[in-house]
């Protein structure tokens, strides 16, 4: 399963051009893993994730959601994922906010147990929710740069037991087509 994410994060970072797949936009960024936010609890991960992703064209009977498809590389080793989802901008002049959802699948230990508290810290689930929100800002008609959160976790659904989610916060830098 550890091979699986950085492959579908090559492949989403090798369609960068517009002749090569049917994307509104790419974008690429850094973020921090396993920021601590009131949303998860500690989990032993940390260390620093690249995001990389595509959006396709605007969805009308979606309200204008994007569809998108990412992946995220923990570069100490961690827990990396990548997913689907649908995003809408809600553009401001040249800020914009942008909330999305999604699922993801990651590679985390399926079963992990803090040796000192005894609670279990593993995700619960292959399959997680990915909300996230992004605020952005329009450089040129064609590039944008957002601070962007994103969170995965099994929201208590796949094991009514525990979630302690991961938060990542970053920047990305975004390339319409």
């Amino acid at each position: 399963m550890r091979n699986l994410v950085p492959l579908c994060l090559l492949a989403v970072t090798g369609i960068l051009s517009p002749a090569s797949a049917k994307a509104q936009e790419a974008y690429g960024g850094v973020y921090l893993h396993a920021v601590d936010t009131p949303f998860t609890f500690e989990t032993g991960e940390g260390g620093t994730d690249l995001q990389a992703g595509v959006r396709f064209d605007e969805i009308d009977a979606l309200v204008g959601a994007q569809p998108y498809v990412f992946g995220s590389v923990n570069l100490s080793g961690d827990a990396s994922f990548a997913g689907v989802g649908v995003s809408w901008k809600a553009e401001l002049g040249k800020v914009y906010v942008r909330p999305g959802v999604g699922l993801v699948i990651h590679d985390a230990p399926a079963l992990r147990v803090d040796p000192q508290t005894g609670y279990r810290t593993d995700l619960g689930s292959r399959v997680l929710f990915e909300p996230e929100l992004a605020l952005g800002f329009d450089v040129s008609e064609n590039w944008s740069v957002e601070a962007s959160w994103v969170h995965i976790s099994n929201a208590r659904i796949f094991n009514s037991k525990q979630n302690p989610g991961i938060d990542t916060m970053g920047i990305r830098v975004n390339r319409r087509f």
